[in-house]
């Protein structure tokens, strides 16, 4: 090994899967049973067998996904019919417990898309034909008009629902039959306009929740990496600080320190899946014999880096080396001492004095 790396750090499909499982389900603990459920299934499982079952698992997170997206459209309707005042049926949201199986959420949701189809049917006929009463729409007129109007969608803009409604004053207003049915022309190419635009309006959205859904979860990788890594070198015997005293600390930095170490320490630092790592001086070398000790700590950290390398992966987080110093190959450089030694040093005189 050497006293400088840097590696390309890989993460078990089956640690990326239930990570995603955790934001999915949220922070309960039907979320924390449920990944512990499908790491214990998939940990028994090798070669085509734990394919097979991280298929089953990639399955089971597209299912919660697409009860997601249907407690979402419920959540929307609802508003809409607050809003509005309007007496439509909707189904109740699903509350996760982690406890579903699958088939009860595929089950789930083809129930809800046909209760959806008709609330929204239900909601929309019911807004048009108050649209065409409050217009005092003659009845004949006003059945055609409240008919056209049923196909707006609920989630119209508020600026496209008043162009509409700007076209249906004029069939209401028109005063021959030639006059109302051109004007009703009008209010339905408005309405495909409408159409049109909500399902731009939707792509943006899905589009934008997919970003933030990556986004979400490269955060909660890049934390599990933080994480174990923090756990499997203190499980070592290393101090593991995430600030430096002379310098601003960069998100996803960490220092490595030992009590038998006062000299040397070891800083990290991970950029997305790329970590480098580089044994580093507190302060000057001042003899031979410091940099004999510097020689001896390169070593030690070699064999720890080694260690460690081997329970990350069974953590799921695996490393590639993509570049590496050997020990003794340079002088190490100055580097900053952690926050927490620098605080222990401060603290130390006026413990002393206490003591007198």
């Amino acid at each position: 090994m050497s006293s400088g790396v840097e590696a390309e750090i890989v993460l078990d499909a089956a640690v990326i899967a239930s990570l995603g499982m955790n934001r999915l389900l949220g922070a309960g603990a039907g979320a924390g049973a449920k990944t512990a459920e499908v790491l214990a299934a998939l940990a028994e499982k090798k070669a085509g067998g734990r394919a097979e079952a991280l298929a089953e698992v990639e399955r089971y997170e597209r299912a919660l996904r697409e009860v997601i997206d249907r407690n979402a459209r419920i959540r929307a309707l609802g508003d809409v019919r607050r809003r509005e005042h309007a007496a439509v049926p909707l189904p109740a949201e699903l509350e996760f417990t982690g406890e579903e199986e699958y088939e009860a959420l595929v089950s789930w949701c083809a129930a809800a898309d046909e209760a959806l189809a008709r609330a929204e049917s239900a909601l929309a006929e019911e807004l048009g034909r108050r649209t065409a009463r409050e217009l005092k729409t003659p009845a004949n007129r006003g059945e055609d008009l409240a008919r056209v109007l049923s196909r707006l969608p609920h989630d119209t803009a508020e600026a496209d629902r008043l162009h509409v409604r700007e076209a249906a004053e004029r069939v209401a207003q028109a005063t021959t039959d030639a006059e109302a049915e051109a004007m009703l022309t009008e209010v339905r190419l408005r309405v495909q306009e409408a159409g049109r635009n909500v399902r731009a309006e939707r792509e943006r959205l899905k589009a934008w929740a997919l970003e933030q859904d990556r986004l979400a979860q490269a955060e909660a990788e890049r934390q599990y990496i933080l994480s174990t890594i923090t756990r499997t070198f203190e499980e070592l015997g290393y101090q593991v600080d995430t600030g430096f005293s002379t310098f601003v600390p960069v998100e996803g930095s960490l220092l490595l320190t030992r009590s038998a170490w006062p000299d040397q320490a070891v800083r990290m630092q991970l950029d997305d899946s790329t970590l480098r790592a580089k044994m580093m001086r507190t302060r000057p070398a001042l003899s031979e014999d410091d940099r004999r000790r510097d020689a001896e700590r390169e070593r030690e950290w070699c064999d720890a880096f080694e260690a460690a390398k081997e329970r990350l992966r069974e953590d799921g987080l695996d490393m590639e080396l993509t570049w590496r110093l050997e020990p003794g190959a340079e002088e190490l450089p100055l580097g900053a001492q952690s926050t927490s030694t620098t605080t222990q040093q401060k603290n130390k005189p006026r413990e002393r004095r206490r003591e007198h």
